[in-house]
Order: structure tokens, then C-alpha cells, then sequence
């Protein structure tokens, strides 16, 4: 396989099933940690190592170190291996999932942007979804009868408990402070802001086509999907938060034996639910015309990876942020016909964002 993000938390899970089940990995792809990479490349001996930085290269200890965007496209199609794992964060993760289509392999796709963005564009015959939430409802969808609704669950992020009044006031440092595990900053500040669940959404209707999808906050995140059928009933997927289960999936296309122990309810003890209101996250007052409009994600994820870049600049503060994606959303409503519009769209909408 091909690993895309191999030192953040979907890499690191999906070289732990690699490394259980004997599998070989063909590309490592990292960003900085070169420590935990050398490691990853003393175990599993790939062929090929891209890193991002052209001052990191001489510390990768592999013989073909590469570096950059390209660098990871010719990667994807030198190597053998016929799965890409892509767990790179933001929009640079799209280019190399189109080169995975276009090279004839599968993509075990972790990356959100990709689908958000680019999803009109991209053959879903070829994507296994390998975050908990969508393969929740992959594991659920699996019968013939009428679905009325399909929902995914949030964990609120690190503000869902502070006064609505102290959240114009929030930092950098307490967006980070998670309630239920640790992230990347960005998708941290996704999940504060309720952007990652928006995406997750959009996600979900390119994935299992048109129909009503929605979230809902379960603060203990055991429950990440759940279907309404016509016929009344609701069946949910409960899993301990570990993304090894859906990621064996998406690389071996089944597991037989067990790959985590199973949610244990009476230690439980009892669930909690919340609704995501906009008074908290305002933001989710553009679900639902996202949802029936999915091509202006392009919109959304550019204005919002443009808005997070002045927040950690200190330039904006966080409520800011869905502000300014809500302002180009509603300037932005032409739909992009091609994928290179995407790609010119992306760039506008930055700039107007950063310009606001």
C-alpha cells in the first residue's frame, strides 16, 4: 500500500494493521516528524519516502527520499501497490486522490477534502471511507430496505460545554483542548467550530448519494452513525473510538477476527445526546442548501482553510472564522462544471476570504 500522512493518527493506525497482518507498504509520505518517520521506515522498508520540507531530506534515513506536492504523484504511480491510504490534511490532499483514480487504484480515504471539494469529479466505485463516521453507516447500509435519513454523530468539540458568551473570546490553545482525544490543530479547530461535521455531511451525500443526512452531538463518541429507515426503526453503529477497524476494512476488504473489543454498555452505563444549534456553532445554518447544493463545498473548504490560516496567524478571532466561510459561501454560488474549475475556484475564494 501507499501511505499518504504516515506520522499523523490514520497513518500510524494503518501501519499498525499493516504490521499485524504482514502487509507491505510500498510509500511512506510524512510531514515533519521525521523522528517517528525513520522509525515507520526501519520497520516496514518502503521504496519510496516523499516529506514536505526540501531541509528534511538529508535527515530521512532511505536511500529515495523525495520531497513535495509532485513528489507525491509520481510516487503514486511508480508504485506497485494497488491501495492509497490518504490521510493527508486540507485541500492538498485532492490532487493525489484524482492520481490514484487515474492510475486504476483504490483509495482508502481519510482525507475530507477530497470528497468536499472535489466530489463531482471523483468515481466513488474506487473510495473506501475510513473515517469512523462514514464507515458507520457503510457497515449499517447493508440491507435493501428504504432508508428515511442517515445521521452521524459529533463530539462537540472543545467548546460544547463553555457559556456562548465566552466563545467570541476563545483562543488558539483552547481550541485544542478536546473532550475525548487528541488531534491535528487543524481538525481540531474543525471540530470546535462544527466545520468537520459539515464536511463529514457533504462527505456522506457523495457517498451514498441524495437524501436527508444529519448530525448530532453523543459526547462520549461511541455511537458514529446511525439510519432512520421508512419503516420506522433506527439502527447504530457503536464502536470504541479507534480508527483500525474501519481502515482493515478499506485494506483488506473484511475482518474476520477481532480488531477491537467490543463496547462494553454496562460500563457505559448511559448515553448523552445534544442538538447542534447554531447559537453554538453558527455555522450550521448552511446545512442544509450545502447539502442540496454539494458542488459549492469547493467554496466552504477554501474560505474556511483560508479563515483558520488568519485565526492562527492571530489576525481574526474564532467565531470569525464560520463568519467569513458563511459571507463566501453566499458570494460564491456558481457551481464548477470540471475539475479545473475546482481547482481555479479554490484559489478565488481564498483571496477573497483573505481580503474580507
Amino acid at each position: 500500500m501507499i501511505v499518504l500522512g504516515s506520522t499523523g493518527s490514520i497513518g500510524v493506525n494503518t501501519l499498525e494493521i499493516a504490521k499485524k497482518f504482514n502487509l507491505h507498504v510500498d510509500v511512506l509520505v510524512a510531514g515533519s516528524n521525521l523522528k517517528l518517520l525513520n522509525e515507520q521506515i526501519a520497520l516496514h522498508n518502503p521504496l519510496i519516502v516523499v516529506v514536505s520540507d526540501r531541509a528534511d531530506k538529508s535527515l530521512v534515513k532511505h536511500h529515495d527520499v523525495r520531497q513535495g506536492d509532485a513528489a507525491i504523484l509520481d510516487a503514486i504511480e511508480e508504485a506497485k501497490g494497488n491501495l492509497v491510504v490518504n490521510a493527508l490534511v486540507g485541500f492538498m490532499g485532492l490532487r493525489p486522490t484524482l492520481k490514484a483514480i487515474a492510475c486504476g487504484k483504490r483509495v482508502a480515504l481519510a482525507n475530507k477534502e477530497s470528497l468536499v471539494a472535489g466530489g463531482a469529479f471523483i468515481d466513488m466505485s474506487k473510495i473506501q471511507p475510513i473515517d469512523s463516521e462514514h464507515f458507520g453507516l457503510w457497515y449499517l447500509n447493508t440491507t435493501e430496505r428504504p432508508v428515511e435519513r442517515m445521521l452521524i454523530t459529533a463530539s462537540g468539540g472543545a467548546f460544547r460545554d463553555w457559556p456562548l458568551e465566552k466563545i467570541r473570546n476563545a483562543t488558539l490553545a483552547d481550541t485544542q483542548k478536546h473532550p475525548n482525544w487528541s488531534m491535528g490543530q487543524k481538525i481540531t479547530i474543525d471540530s470546535a467550530s462544527m466545520m468537520n461535521k459539515m464536511f463529514e455531511l457533504l462527505e456522506a451525500r457523495w457517498l451514498f448519494g441524495e437524501g436527508e443526512y444529519d448530525a448530532l452531538i453523543e459526547t462520549k463518541s461511541l455511537i458514529h452513525a446511525l439510519i432512520d429507515y421508512k419503516d420506522g426503526s433506527t439502527t447504530a453503529h457503536f464502536a470504541k473510538a479507534n480508527m483500525q477497524l474501519p481502515i482493515a476494512y478499506a485494506v483488506m476488504g473484511k475482518a474476520e477476527g477481532e480488531i477491537l473489543k467490543p463496547v462494553n454498555l454496562l460500563e457505559v452505563g448511559s448515553l448523552e445526546f445534544r442538538e447542534i444549534t447554531t447559537e453554538r456553532y453558527p455555522i450550521w445554518q448552511i446545512r442544509e442548501e450545502l447539502i442540496a447544493n454539494p458542488k459549492r463545498g469547493v467554496v466552504v473548504n477554501a474560505a474556511n482553510e483560508a479563515a483558520i490560516e488568519l485565526f492562527v496567524a492571530g489576525k481574526i478571532g474564532f467565531l470569525e472564522i464560520s463568519t467569513r466561510v458563511i459571507n463566501a459561501f453566499h458570494a460564491f454560488t456558481k457551481e464548477p462544471e470540471n475539475i479545473e474549475e475546482v481547482f481555479a475556484l479554490d484559489s478565488e475564494v481564498r483571496h477573497y476570504v483573505k481580503a474580507m
